[in-house]
This record gives C-alpha cells, structure tokens and sequence, in this order.
C-alpha cells in the first residue's frame, strides 16, 4: 500500500506494564495490559496517548507531547514502550 501519510504517521502496540505502570495526566498511574499510540502532530512534535488495552478511554501520558529525537517516530516509540514495560509511574521521554 502506498498511501502512506508521513504527517498522519501513528504506531500503536500493546505492552504489559512494569510494576508501578505508566503515569497519566487525567487519572494518575495505569498499570496492567495498555496499549500505546505514538503520533506525529503538525507541528513535529509527537503525542503520546495510553490505554487499557481494549478500553474506549485514551489518556495522555505524562509529559506527552515531546519533540521527535532524530532518529524518528519509531525509535521514541520504541522508548515509550521500553519505559511501560519498566514501569515505576513511567512518563513521556524528555
């Protein structure tokens, strides 16, 4: 398919929340099964939303949103996810 939108660009995978889970701004810390969506926004910057996976509720997770590293989407992706699986009220990276 190339109907690939970089500025729609959106990853979302499911993780098992270390112990303590992953802090949010509209209800504290989450823990267990949560799914995680990394997306681009306009202005460059990445937000970063959580759930409990197949929940309706999405949440922002602390510190969300943040500037793209460069080496992109996928590698801050992959570092949120890292985070979640440590736990410890895990938040966005800075």
């Amino acid at each position: 398919m190339s109907d690939h939108d970089p500025q729609q660009e959106r990853l979302v995978d499911e993780v098992k929340a270390g112990p303590g889970g992953a802090m949010t701004d509209e209800v504290g810390v989450i823990t267990g099964d949560l799914t995680i969506a990394t997306s681009l926004l306009p202005d460059g910057r990445a937000a970063i939303t959580i759930q409990y996976t197949d929940a309706d509720e999405w949440y922002t997770l602390t510190g969300s949103p943040v500037s793209l590293p460069p080496a992109g989407l996928a590698a801050l992706h992959e570092q949120v996810l890292e985070r979640v699986r440590r736990g410890g009220g895990a938040e966005a990276p800075r």
